[in-house]
């Protein structure tokens, strides 16, 4: 089987749509489906079905788009390994992280790659875990986080390993009538007015498991993805939230844990499988965890 079929039929897996491949492999939607049929002569099996105006991968589709990860990747190692003779590591890898993470984590990186010969390509991406499968298929390594009751975004098509944990804590006004408290409890702030994120991150997932320990839902007065924000209208008395610990940076907060409920974040790189074993990649893995190192596990 041509290895370039291969790779247009995991695009297929990863974006969903012909005109998606396309775009991202710079063809035409009518290459993308001759290749897919040659691929599918190739295999002696059809690979892809209509579904509806798209194409939806059969089970031997997806059968061979997880031995196509094996076979480019293999590659991938050769090239790697070729490169090791020229230098090592070297090359550009492409990174996407999650805001918060990557203002923690991110500067030491890029300071470690500094001289190394490998080029660090850095997005913000906020999105939440679900995501991370559709974000490889632009990025190399992704730094996502999740609830730390929720399973790992590991799965057949991404290797994920855990990188840390971190708490999530109360965040409130200095005149707030629970600032002088060591700890809260969630039966403590049933009455609550709460600043959150967007449902699917961490932090609104910890704020459901306050309703659940409370038996009252919270009152939810705004949604927003940027803690800055959320930090400026927690100071200014318009609620109290739940922030990861390191994230808070406003000096006019009261910061207090969170006791009777589970509630921290943690992060995890994700990366196609197989695709740590590219030096250059590898390196950046290894920059993220000495990144993560001082705040434990």
């Amino acid at each position: 089987m041509d290895v370039h079929r291969l790779r247009v039929l995991r695009e297929l897996a990863d974006r969903t749509t012909v005109a998606a491949v396309a775009q991202s492999m710079s063809m035409t939607p009518s290459a993308v489906s001759q290749q897919l049929k040659i691929l599918a002569r190739e295999a002696g099996v059809a690979l892809v079905e209509p579904d509806g105006r798209r194409l939806r991968l059969t089970d031997a589709g997806r059968a061979l788009v997880i031995r196509a990860e094996d076979v480019i990747a293999a590659l991938d190692r050769a090239a790697a390994e070729m490169g090791r003779y020229r230098g090592s590591p070297h090359g550009t890898v492409r990174v996407a992280s999650f805001p918060s993470g990557a203002a923690l984590l991110l500067p030491h990186v890029l300071t470690t790659m500094v001289g190394s010969g490998v080029a660090v390509e850095a997005s913000d991406e906020d999105l939440p875990p679900s995501q991370v499968p559709a974000l490889l298929a632009d990025y190399d390594v992704v730094l996502t986080h999740r609830d730390e009751r929720s399973p790992s975004v590991a799965s057949p098509r991404v290797a994920a390993r855990v990188l840390m944990r971190e708490p999530i804590d109360v965040v409130m006004a200095p005149d707030h009538r629970l600032a002088q408290r060591a700890t809260v409890e969630p039966d403590d702030l049933a009455d609550e007015s709460w600043i959150s994120v967007r449902g699917g991150f961490p932090v609104d997932d910890v704020l459901q498991s306050v309703a659940t320990v409370t038996g009252v839902y919270p009152r939810v007065v705004q949604r927003l993805n940027d803690f800055n924000v959320i930090e400026h209208l927690v100071a200014a008395g318009h609620g109290v939230a739940l922030m990861p610990r390191h994230a808070v940076r406003h000096a006019g907060l009261v910061v207090i844990p969170l006791a009777g409920v589970r509630a921290a974040r943690v992060y995890e790189l994700a990366t196609r499988p197989n695709v740590e074993q590219r030096p250059s990649v590898a390196a950046v893995l290894d920059a993220f965890e000495q990144a993560a190192a001082p705040y434990g596990s």
